[in-house]
């Protein structure tokens, strides 16, 4: 149990940290000055989220989202959403495939064989199907977690840890709302396909609060050290080189390596929840699904990285509301279906 759980866990947070929050993208785009309040809600709201999905995937013994969002969203709305998903992770993707672009020319790769590298990989991954997904977080998220942490905290430590939450400075508390919504359809995409696997309802509980504590204590240090080169942000079309820029070109590379990683596996997430979608309507192994859907998504790459979350992630967080708002309510509505 411990196991799968810890396994789950990884799959969830691999499906968060992608370009967006690996680069400290995303979090400054939601976050930034008092913000510590709406760190803790996303963690809170977070864990409930995975929670509900997990053990409506668990009932359901589903194999892809459509059962669970038909089951919180009902039959009517069920194909608008259906349609969302697919877009959203579709452009989410792409987001992935531009981050993955744009970290590689660090070290003078083109833009564009950056991202045709990572289209490989991902077609790569999935020759072992749904086992080549869950295998490769469980093995790469923990070092990313453990790099993570020691740049941001050896980094606070350098500065004297000048962390101060004021609690009565808390304003952007409703961002908490707009950041878990963004990442709800992916959530739903991701573990509704590992509702047939899950054998017990200790690995949901493993899973939920695990990822929750390490997002949330993460997204706090990540904000508050963002906070403190602010001033760098608008320099960098990647946040996170604004902290390392007084380190050593060694620690750069790393660090590059590792954000492309998280690119990487969260990619892996986008595509995963799109071939487990289609993957009953084509007669297709899930490689070749995945060497079709890349090879679409790859040319609209060009729109550049930032733009892409800067535009598309406010925008989905906003219209993800909906799906947010009937997984708060749907123990209550729900409530003997999840016992």
């Amino acid at each position: 149990m411990w196991y799968s759980g810890f396994k789950w866990m990884f799959l969830i947070i691999g499906t968060m940290i992608g370009a967006g929050y690996a680069s400290g993208r995303e979090l400054w785009e939601f976050f930034g000055s008092e913000s510590g309040l709406a760190i803790i809600l996303f963690a809170i709201f977070f864990i409930f989220s995975c929670t509900v999905i997990l053990k409506i995937s668990y009932k359901k013994s589903s194999s892809h989202y459509l059962p669970v969002l038909e089951s919180l969203m009902g039959k009517k709305l069920t194909g608008l959403y259906d349609v969302m998903i697919i877009l959203y992770l579709f452009s989410t993707t792409v987001i992935m495939l531009a981050g993955g672009g744009a970290t590689l020319e660090v070290i003078q790769l083109p833009y564009w064989l950056g991202t045709v590298i990572i289209g490989g990989l991902l077609v790569l991954l999935f020759v072992w199907d749904t086992k080549g997904m869950t295998s490769m977080n469980s093995f790469i998220i923990p070092i990313l977690i453990t790099f993570l942490l020691g740049i941001l905290l050896f980094f606070q430590y350098s500065n004297g840890f000048p962390i101060k939450v004021e609690l009565t400075q808390q304003e952007n508390w409703p961002a908490a709302l707009t950041f878990t919504s963004l990442n709800v359809l992916p959530l739903i995409a991701v573990l509704a396909a590992i509702g047939h696997e899950i054998k017990y309802e200790g690995e949901i509980w493993i899973a939920s609060i695990g990822s929750g504590i390490v997002l949330g204590s993460i997204s706090f240090l990540y904000n508050e050290s963002l906070l403190q080169v602010a001033n760098d942000i608008m320099l960098y079309e990647i946040p996170l080189f604004a902290i390392l820029k007084h380190y050593p070109y060694f620690m750069v590379l790393v660090m590059s390596g590792l954000l492309w990683l998280a690119i990487y596996t969260t990619a892996a997430a986008g595509v995963f929840g799109l071939v487990t979608r289609f993957r009953n309507y084509v007669n297709l192994p899930l490689w070749g699904l995945a060497l079709i859907l890349l090879a679409l998504m790859i040319p609209l790459t060009t729109i550049g990285f930032s733009t892409l979350i800067s535009i598309l992630y406010p925008l989905y967080g906003v219209l993800n509301l909906y799906v947010f708002a009937s997984i708060l309510l749907y123990p209550i509505v729900n409530r003997y279906q999840l016992e």
